[in-house]
């Protein structure tokens, strides 16, 4: 797509749009790269809970959306709140690196920070996901809808390619090993945060200062101002324009809300009180079973308010997709958890002679979407206008089988690699590459699907539901992360203590309790993890089970595409 083309078929707010979200992605994806590192190396976080941990946070990330959508078309508009977000996010950076510059003198304090610090980063993200998304789709009118797959193709591009920075930059000053020795410099994860605070802050004065001039209708007005200025033109014809909900739906909602919560829980911890106070179990006994319930308690809520039967199926199609796509993030999102430890500790990074830091792997998700977002947006131009265009469902069922072939490629790469042996780096790159085309396939289209079917009057708060399957979706991947089986490092500290790690996996060896206390201090296993029952023995069988939700995710999907597609009601 050459520059005329792309001012002749985009306005140039959407550029605006995809510059601030870029800086955005930059400190967000920069930080998310060291930031179970410096879990586990500088905080002496173990790998398990550090995986727990970061799901949890990520899906509380896109859980916030939800109130950021809601304070949003309700009261102070987009603008306020991405500028809002972005502030907050700016300040939860700064103070990672407060965290990062005091562990070694006071663990305490260092850790206290660094939860105070996810959590000004929870609720910023909440104001600024869902309304900077929201504002794309405004920014067409209803007879330019059909352009919202390849608009949020092109701002998916202004995503990765702040991705690619934060997980170039980042890692760069913050993921630091000495040469000579191997010893990861635990110091210099505070420059990392640094860098990503600075990043947000360029983002947030690129808006405020652009804002006014090209975030505008093609008419001029101002777009994602106040609620009570909202112009009827920006409606359908006969729609309401502001959201109201009764207290009556209200108040069944949170009844909803509760008891689901407390089934949840049930089913995740086994129980209905608060006896534990494991970090693990605390987060998946409290933030999940809060992820599932607000999701269906949302939902009657927001159908409650649907205005007729074609608003209320359209509505419906949002949900149904998001279920899916739930499986695609609890995949995907291993690049911060599993697949980063899988890197440090059990694959050669050696490029050209040069040793890859781990945190730095990811990167080639975002290489590859900068790569790929204009040829993908340019296809999906071509077969609109052929009449072959895939449906929006039917993308997405591609991007998650495009997701399990990720995994079932990795997973017989590393059949044979015993315990020591070292995956080569140009099998996670393939696998990046693969997620990266899978990626396209449904994370953008998701997004311009929710701008096509959602009622304008309550559009950012359907951005914040599409959000919550990708909480949900992190949520899992935290639970899915934390069974990754020993790997590498771990048979070496073993053997250093004089112990066969695997004899003790195999329950050949009966371990002491001076042992298991050791063992523990060292971060190590005492058994196999599992998963809905079955043991995962080695790296081989944990890779399977991304592979069977994906896959049969894909095929139910797949299969339900034309029903989806009439329930759409003429959007494509």
């Amino acid at each position: 797509m050459n520059k005329v083309t792309a001012k002749k078929s985009h306005p140039k707010g959407l550029w605006v749009l995809f510059g601030t979200e870029m800086w955005e992605r930059f400190n967000f994806y920069g930080m998310r790269a060291i930031l179970t590192l410096f879990m586990v190396n500088a905080l002496l976080i173990k790998e398990a809970d550090a995986a727990i941990i970061y799901g949890g946070f990520l899906a509380l990330c896109y859980l916030t959306p939800l109130l950021g959508g809601f304070i949003s078309d309700k009261y102070i508009g987009n603008r306020y709140s991405i500028m809002l977000g972005g502030t907050l996010m700016a300040i939860g950076q700064l103070l990672l690196f407060i965290s990062a510059s005091t562990f070694d003198g006071n663990m305490g304090s260092a850790k206290a920070i660094m939860w105070i610090a996810l959590f000004v980063i929870i609720f910023g993200n909440g104001f600024f996901k869902p309304n900077i998304s929201s504002m794309v789709g405004s920014l067409y009118p209803k007879e330019e809808k059909n352009k919202l797959d390849s608009a949020f193709t092109i701002f998916y591009m202004g995503i990765n390619i702040g991705a690619f920075l934060g997980q170039f930059i980042c890692p760069w000053v913050g993921d630091v090993k000495d040469a000579e020795t191997g010893f990861r410099d635990i110091f210099a994860f505070k420059w990392g945060f640094l860098a990503a605070s600075i990043a947000m802050v360029i983002g947030t004065i690129t808006f405020f200062i652009l804002k006014n001039k090209y975030v505008v209708t093609p008419e001029g007005r101002p777009i994602g101002g106040l609620p009570k200025n909202n112009a009827s033109e920006d409606f359908e014809e006969g729609e309401t324009q502001t959201a109201k909900f009764s207290s009556k739906a209200i108040g069944i909602s949170i009844g909803l809300f509760a008891v689901l919560f407390f089934i949840f829980r049930y089913f995740l911890v086994g129980e209905f009180g608060f006896s534990s106070v494991e970090m693990g179990q605390l987060i998946k006994g409290i933030i999940y079973p809060f992820i599932y319930s607000a999701g269906i308690a949302l939902a009657y809520l927001i159908m409650s308010s649907a205005e007729n039967k074609v608003e209320r199926q359209r509505i419906w199609v949002i949900y149904i997709v998001s279920f899916f796509i739930i499986f695609f993030w609890a995949a995907f999102e291993q690049a911060g958890s599993s697949l980063t430890f899988i890197a440090d500790n059990q694959t050669d990074r050696k490029i050209f002679n040069w040793d890859m830091p781990p945190s730095m792997v990811q990167i080639f998700n975002g290489i590859f979407v900068v790569m790929l977002a204009i040829p993908f947006s340019l296809l999906w131009d071509k077969l609109r206008a052929k009449g072959k265009e895939p449906v929006s469902p039917l993308k997405q069922a591609i991007g998650l089988a495009l997701i399990a072939l990720s995994y079932f490629i990795i997973a017989h790469n590393v059949k044979d690699l015993g315990n020591s042996g070292l995956l080569a780096i140009k099998w996670l790159m393939l696998l990046y590459f693969i997620q990266t085309m899978g990626e396209l396939c449904l994370s953008p289209i998701g997004l311009s699907l929710v701008g096509k079917l959602a009622p304008k009057r309550f559009a950012s708060l359907l951005y914040g539901v599409f959000f919550i399957s990708n909480a949900a979706g992190y949520a899992l991947a935290g639970s899915l992360g934390a069974i990754i089986p020993a790997t590498g490092d771990k048979f070496e500290k073993a053997e250093k203590l004089g112990i066969n790690l695997q004899d003790v996996l195999d329950k050949k060896v009966v371990l002491t309790t001076e042992q298991v206390a050791l063992f523990e201090k060292e971060q190590l296993p005492i058994e196999n993890t599992s998963f809905a029952g079955f043991e995962i023995h080695n790296l081989y069988e944990f890779f399977m089970v991304f592979v069977v939700l994906c896959g049969i995710a894909a095929i139910i999907l797949a299969l339900l595409s034309p029903r989806l597609k009439k329930m759409m009601n003429g959007i494509s």
